[in-house]
Formats: C-alpha cells, sequence, structure tokens
C-alpha cells in the first residue's frame, strides 16, 4: 500500500492559539459583501476559549464545547442606539469548541471559522438560515 507521508506539515504545529483564530476570524469578515460589512461595522469580533460560567448556565449548556460563538448585544431590528451607554454589540468566537467540532469534521478551519462568524452575524440582523446561507456563498 503506497501511502504518502502527510506528517510533513503538521508535525512541529501547534493548534491555533486565540490570536490565529482571531486572524482567521478577520479575515474571514474582510472577504463579506461589502454592504454586509458595513451594516456590521461596528460590531467587535472577539475570541475566547470557553464561554463564560454566567453564559453557561445562562444558556443552559451542558458543556462549554455545546457553544461555538455568540452574538451579545441589540440587532439592527431593535434600533440599537450606541449613545444609550450599552455595551457595544460583540461577537465572541469560542476557539477550544471550534478546535474540537473542526476534529470531529471534515472541513477546513477556516470554513468553520467563517460560517461561526456569519450565523452569529446573522443574529445582528435577524436572518434566517437561507439569508445567512447565502452570504457565506457569497464570501467563499
Amino acid at each position: 500500500m503506497d501511502r504518502t507521508d502527510q506528517s510533513g506539515d503538521w508535525a512541529d504545529r501547534l493548534s491555533p492559539d486565540l490570536a490565529t483564530i482571531e486572524s482567521i476570524a478577520l479575515t474571514a469578515y474582510a472577504h463579506l459583501p461589502k454592504e454586509f460589512r458595513d451594516l456590521t461595522a461596528d460590531v467587535q469580533i472577539v475570541v475566547a476559549d470557553f464561554p463564560t460560567e454566567e453564559i453557561s448556565d445562562d444558556l443552559g449548556l451542558e458543556t462549554p464545547f455545546d457553544l461555538l460563538g455568540l452574538f451579545e448585544g441589540r440587532g439592527i431590528a431593535e434600533r440599537w442606539n450606541p449613545g444609550t451607554g450599552e455595551q457595544a454589540n460583540r461577537i465572541t468566537l469560542y476557539r477550544r469548541a471550534i478546535l474540537d467540532y473542526w476534529a470531529e469534521n471534515e472541513e477546513s478551519l477556516g470554513d468553520i471559522i467563517t460560517h461561526v462568524l456569519i450565523h452569529e452575524l446573522g443574529h445582528h440582523f435577524g436572518l434566517s438560515d437561507s439569508d445567512m446561507e447565502a452570504i457565506e456563498e457569497a464570501a467563499g
């Protein structure tokens, strides 16, 4: 059986850290349609290893690996006004859950991060799943 050595690219690599995941997310965001980015310019994108205990409790998570990303804030449909003293809208991507999902599926890490990012941005707009799929295809 002829096998090519595929370990060469991976043998010395570590799992992506928070900064690497953030870089991938920001690159994915930059490839979204301009109209979409213009409407989401106020949304902060951050990366954490896991959700806080408070978020886990509020969402009733069985394990912190259950949540890949989270939109926090008020979406456009709620006519959010940044002058009200409320915190800015934020999307948090959860590195460990994303890496766990990546390890269990046959998708690239970039595709997973893009999917989660678009899904969470979709909450900002109140978009349907089909709307989010169309944006994801346009970003592809």
